[in-house]
């Protein structure tokens, strides 16, 4: 295994924090020279492509039960995978727009928990 490769593959054992990947992207992007490319909308676009690809793979399934116990092993790997690209980019989109993304979802968890109060039985 590489040296970067075995670096991630180390870092798997423990939680990532959305701000240890928001940095890992700005690296990866530094690196390649790509912060050019990464506008609001050029992000977004991309993430959306990405959406769409999450899509096709639940496109001709009909429901799914929980867990996808029926699902083989690769279509697993792939659905992390497309799952993975739509969260990279969300993170990417919200730190290039200022916006501290676990804050928000934080605030916005406890925005729904007062408008959807739970029923009382």
């Amino acid at each position: 295994m590489g040296g970067e490769e075995e670096k991630i593959a180390e870092e798997r054992i423990m939680d990532i924090s959305l701000k240890d990947l928001s940095n890992k992207l700005e690296e990866f992007a530094k690196a390649r020279d790509w912060e050019k490319y990464h506008s609001p909308r050029n992000l977004l676009l991309a993430m959306v492509g990405e959406v769409g690809e999450l899509s096709e793979i639940f496109q001709w399934r009909g429901e799914v039960d929980k867990g996808l116990p029926n699902w083989e092993e690769s279509d697993k790997e792939h659905l992390g995978e497309e799952l993975s690209d739509v969260l990279l980019y969300l993170i990417r989109l919200a730190d290039i727009c200022g916006i501290d993304l676990g804050d928000a979802a934080t605030k916005k968890i406890i925005k729904n928990a007062i408008k959807y109060p739970p029923k009382v039985f």
